[in-house]
């Protein structure tokens, strides 16, 4: 009996709890889901309803991103992906923050603009680009996030920002965020990143 991971493939928050669980090397089911038809076995594990969530074998239920990503480096982190021992550092937390809280709430919206007509496209979108700006800054002098080597926090933001360059790939490719595009296509052409994409049979 192995741990089971509720997931769909192009969710970030999915994509990164995915990565890290690759990373740990820790071998688990995923059972890809149809979010339009969510199966009873994942409401019955997480009445919420949304992915990722893993159900480990004594039965325990992880069924945020970030917790999942923990554990699965907790158990074994080859690479040093979370920056200090234990856990992410305050720093990492506090990007993976402005990921999860204004810079989401910014991209759904221009994302799905369609649905929030008080506004056009473009002004969702110079809201997201608070957030490009202030990575692309960290990023003009360091490799990564956190400075000369990858960790969770970057592992944790880039599906994110892939969602965001997925809206309107022509505009996020012109743009000034050169050093986001760099960081971002480095991810995007990774064996892990590549691993974790492939498609998997939808689960009922």
């Amino acid at each position: 009996m192995k741990p089971l991971l509720f997931t769909f493939r192009r969710c970030p928050y999915a994509i990164r709890a995915r990565m890290a669980i690759k990373k740990s090397g820790i071998d688990v089911d995923m059972h890809e889901v149809d979010l339009r038809h969510k199966p009873d076995a994942l409401l019955a594990c997480s009445p919420k309803g949304t992915v990722p969530v893993l159900r480990l074998t004594d039965g325990h239920v992880i069924d945020e991103s970030l917790d999942i990503m923990q554990w699965a480096l907790s158990n074994n982190d080859p690479d040093q992906w979370l920056d200090q021992a234990g856990g992410l550092s305050e720093k990492a937390h506090a990007w993976i923050a402005q990921n999860d809280e204004p810079f989401k709430k910014a991209l759904d919206r221009y994302k799905y603009a369609v649905r929030y007509p008080e506004h056009p496209e473009h002004y969702y979108r110079e809201q997201a680009c608070f957030f490009l700006a202030t990575l692309d800054e960290q990023l003009e002098n360091n490799a990564y996030l956190m400075g000369d080597r990858l960790t969770a926090a970057d592992i944790a933001i880039f599906p994110f920002i892939r969602q965001f360059a997925h809206v309107d790939k022509s505009w996020f490719y012109a743009s000034q965020y050169t050093h986001v595009i760099r960081w971002l296509d480095a991810q995007l052409s990774s064996e892990i990143f590549i691993a974790v994409m492939q498609k998997q049979t939808i689960a009922h």
